[in-house]
């Protein structure tokens, strides 16, 4: 007879904790199963401890009743009592916290039942909902992300047994990696968001493309852009450009950024204008390779990014922003906004109701507080600030 290699309920475990750190709702499908293996109450996970200010993140999985057909929990309610009791008042009085990294440990292993039926803790808390042993760990990135995960049982329940110390123990290692990849993640995913929204509050529309021109992305101004489908749109999920030789030029554009891309050339850049039937003013593209790193696997990924600028798009500096970064008052940074939307000053005095000499004397202190001596220079410095971004 013949032995399995794998124990294959503890590969799907190990499979769960590693998948839960790419999940929507984070380690949704692990949770019930490591309740389910360790055959505990409740199982938490806490990825930002609460403090004073700050409800931090705690993901509970509880136990189902026994008239329920599944053996496995979905994540409990964010909003149930013992979770928002937790985050509020109780994770003061806890006194299971701050573990050494990586030990298994109980709460038995800190105090007896007598001193913890005695505490605060217990009396307010662990006995109202019913919990009374706990078995925990704290793992994950020295100076980044530590979670901790816990498992509580009921008084009347066995207390946690050698066999499930050394389970958690085997699955430590794991989750501590997966809580690293988590956490890498959710960095990734903020750089991003912050880099699309500086993209978007500039005013520029972003497309991204695959190695075969494909389209895979883009940000909600190219979107309006490719919908009004005026000189520029989508055939497929391929860009076109009306007119067979503009088409022919942005087609061999895309061909040689794309081909650059593959073979590691990122300095090469490729610009041309896309002229709109409407009648309004042609449009700015510039494509340039998606930088690859040496490991990319080259295949359905970011190859080639479009950007593109519209003259219709009004210029988007913050009034407020504009007003902190050069000391301007909310009148002179109007007047600045519309002189960099291509306004003379007879039609901002015009548009804000007030007489020419008003209007010269508000540039004339913008001027002076911005440190530019023309029109011209101040439009140019607008454009360039960071105004846009606020």
């Amino acid at each position: 007879m013949t032995h399995p290699l794998v124990d294959k309920d503890y590969d799907r475990l190990v499979r769960s904790v590693y998948h839960g750190a790419t999940e929507p709702s984070p380690w949704q499908s692990a949770l019930p199963a490591l309740r389910e293996a360790i055959d505990a109450q409740v199982v938490s996970l806490v990825l930002r401890a609460p403090s004073h200010g700050d409800r931090g993140i705690i993901l509970n999985c509880v136990r189902p009743d026994r008239d329920e057909r599944s053996t496995t929990a979905p994540l409990a309610d964010p909003g149930d009592w013992e979770v928002t009791a937790y985050r509020e008042q109780f994770f003061a009085l806890d006194p299971f916290i701050n573990l050494p990294p990586d030990r298994i440990i109980t709460l038995d292993d800190l105090m007896s039942d007598a001193e913890l039926m005695a505490s605060e803790y217990y009396l307010q808390y662990l006995q109202p909902i019913g919990l009374f042993r706990i078995l925990g760990v704290d793992t994950g990135e020295p100076d980044g992300l530590l979670a901790r995960l816990r498992f509580s049982r009921r008084r009347e329940e066995a207390p946690f047994s050698s066999r499930d110390r050394e389970m958690l123990a085997l699955i430590t290692p794991h989750l501590r990696q997966a809580i690293g990849i988590y956490a890498r993640l959710n960095q990734m995913t903020s750089e991003r968001d912050i880099y699309a929204g500086a993209v978007n509050q500039l005013s520029v529309a972003t497309i991204i493309l695959d190695e075969k021109g494909r389209l895979l992305n883009t940000n909600a101004m190219a979107t309006a852009l490719l919908q009004e489908a005026d000189g520029l749109a989508l055939r497929g999920k391929h860009l076109h450009i009306e007119g067979h030789t503009a088409n022919r030029q942005l087609q061999s554009a895309l061909a040689s950024v794309i081909s650059a891309q593959q073979a590691g050339e990122p300095s090469v850049v490729k610009a041309l204008r896309v002229p709109r039937p409407g009648g309004r003013p042609a449009l700015g593209l510039v494509i340039r390779p998606v930088p690859v790193s040496e490991w990319g696997e080259g295949q359905a990924g970011p190859s080639a990014a479009v950007f593109i600028s519209d003259p219709d798009q009004r210029e988007s500096a913050s009034q407020q922003t504009l007003a902190e970064l050069f000391s301007l008052t909310p009148a002179e940074a109007r007047v600045a906004i519309l002189l960099a939307r291509g306004l003379s000053l007879t039609e901002v005095a015009e548009s804000q109701h007030i007489s020419p000499h008003t209007a010269r004397a508000q540039l004339k202190s913008i001027f002076a507080k911005t440190g530019a001596s023309r029109q011209a220079e101040l439009v140019r410095m607008i454009i360039r600030s960071v105004a846009a971004l606020g």
